[in-house]
């Protein structure tokens, strides 16, 4: 990539992809210093040889002052956070400031990722995705593995863009799981892996069902990109689904060589869509 001379601050929460650009990063010998979210980054995410902090959400201008320390130009927010307590939330007065300062944007997923992005470049740092320091992460278009969508599961999946396209539009959230022709349930604040635990207790008889999660219509390519792996599938073989349907080149796979493996093993479909396709379609 044309900025890996520059360093870059990695926000990490939760999951695989903040350890899989750590050991990029490093592998390309890139400077790098992680910003590390107490309760959702993994506690060997780093060693005492990784430049690095740990802290709560609430000091997020503890972390500004500290990226300013080390110099990061370029910055990446990546990994899944989960619902916050009142304990990770207490301000420091940077971040104080900010929360005033952005009001009832604060409402939305999407408004107050916006706002952090100003924040952070507001200091002179770069916010990037992955994507754009690692190649190969997003999904393509089409059935990735050796198994395809049957002619009722298409029929879920054109149900599914439907619904989540407008999920995704009232930034609720990315993802619905439908069976039948049913919505058998849809994503909020819980995330996907608990929706689709939720959705095995509503399933009726008949075909399996299918996940099908997008890019929300108004959503910042540089964060928050839908996310699967591996545990994505296995969660949703658990639920009796028969597979995923995603948003093909907005949506991030961790090792996708091993998805596709796992895919081909559990005997289910990974298909990458072009939501664009089928919103101007009667279902």
């Amino acid at each position: 990539m044309e900025n890996s001379r520059r360093k870059l601050g990695i926000i990490a929460g939760g999951g695989d992809l903040p350890k899989q650009l750590i050991e990029y990063c490093q592998k390309i010998k890139r400077d790098f210093f992680v910003l590390a979210i107490e309760g959702n980054a993994d506690k060997d995410l780093v060693n005492d040889e990784i430049p690095h902090l740990f802290l709560r959400l609430g000091q997020a201008g503890t972390g500004f002052k500290k990226m300013r320390e080390e110099k990061v130009e370029e910055v990446v927010m990546i990994g899944t956070i989960c619902r916050p307590s009142f304990k990770d939330l207490i301000p420091d007065l940077k971040t104080a400031a900010f929360f005033t300062k952005i009001g009832a944007k604060a409402l939305g997923d999407d408004g107050l990722l916006r706002a952090v992005i100003k924040e952070i470049e507001g200091e002179n740092m770069r916010v990037v995705g992955i994507h754009e320091v690692m190649d190969g992460l997003l999904v393509k278009e089409g059935v990735l593995g050796k198994k395809k969508p049957s002619s009722s599961d298409m029929i879920d999946i054109k149900r599914g863009i439907k619904v989540a396209y407008e999920l995704g539009r009232l930034d609720v959230g990315q993802s619905v799981v439908v069976q039948e022709g049913i919505v058998l349930g849809v994503e909020g604040i819980e995330g996907t892996d608990e929706l689709i635990k939720r959705c095995k207790n509503y399933k009726r008889k008949g075909s399996g069902g299918v996940l099908v999660k997008l890019r929300k219509p108004q959503q910042d390519m540089r964060i928050d990109l839908p996310t699967i792996g591996a545990k994505t599938l296995e969660s949703a073989k658990t639920s009796g689904l028969n597979g995923l349907a995603v948003h093909a080149g907005n949506t991030l796979i961790v090792n996708e060589q091993e998805v596709i493996k796992t895919a081909d093993k559990l005997g289910m479909f990974i298909i990458g869509i072009n939501p664009g396709d089928y919103l101007e379609q009667d279902i």
